[in-house]
């Protein structure tokens, strides 16, 4: 009998499941570290239907919420667009863009970006009043969620690609039009989908340009 096995032992039977859990987390996970060396974002432009349903939208979004948010506060939500959606805002981003007096291909590249997603998360970041969690790390959560999201599509075979633009950042567009209140800001629109093509690979970071060891 080891160590772990004796200490489980002397524990209330309510409690084991949580050392479980705990054992389980110490335990390395080839599959998951591989799919973290080689995932690929999907480029959006690459994205057909079908896209994830409900029931699937479902778990990739529980995966997203299952993220670090220090004081548990929750300090983000979802938007999701679907197709006929997407249509309808597309045509807003356009009449925006004209308002704005936006060059006529800014104006196209994002209304097409919109029109042509068969569905859309909106990362909506949603910082709450805290005395004790800075507003920085409440909005690097939100950061953490897209990432979360992105990654939950990829490993379940979708298509996927965290994108902004110029209209995700319009207050009047993402509150007349998306509904977000005024201390609320897009986080990211993440494009999902079937990759219709895989991408090559591209150039990844050099490791020892940006990494350094302080060791006292």
């Amino acid at each position: 009998m080891n160590m772990w096995t004796r200490f489980k032992l002397r524990l209330p039977l309510d409690n084991r499941a949580q050392t479980n859990d705990m054992a389980n987390m110490t335990q390395s996970s080839d599959t998951a570290l591989d799919f973290l060396l080689t995932r690929r974002s999907r480029p959006a432009k690459l994205l057909t239907g079908p896209a994830p349903d409900r029931e699937a939208l479902k778990t990739l979004l529980t995966a997203a919420a299952r993220t670090p948010d220090h004081g548990k506060l929750e300090p983000w939500r979802f938007v999701v667009l679907e197709n006929a959606a997407m249509q309808r805002l597309s045509e807003a981003v356009a009449a925006r863009g004209l308002a704005l007096g936006l060059a006529e291909d800014a104006i196209e590249k994002a209304r097409a970006s919109w029109a042509r997603a068969p569905l859309a998360v909106l990362v909506i970041a949603s910082p709450k009043p805290s005395e004790k969690i800075p507003e920085i790390e409440q909005v690097l959560s939100a950061g953490a969620v897209c990432l979360a999201l992105l990654n939950a599509a990829l490993a379940a075979g979708w298509g996927a690609n965290w994108l902004s633009g110029w209209a995700s950042h319009d207050r009047m567009f993402v509150e007349g039009e998306l509904g977000l209140a005024p201390h609320e800001f897009v986080a990211g629109v993440m494009h999902l989908g079937t990759a219709s093509q895989t991408p090559p690979e591209r150039p990844r970071p050099d490791l020892d340009a940006i990494v350094e060891y302080v060791a006292e």
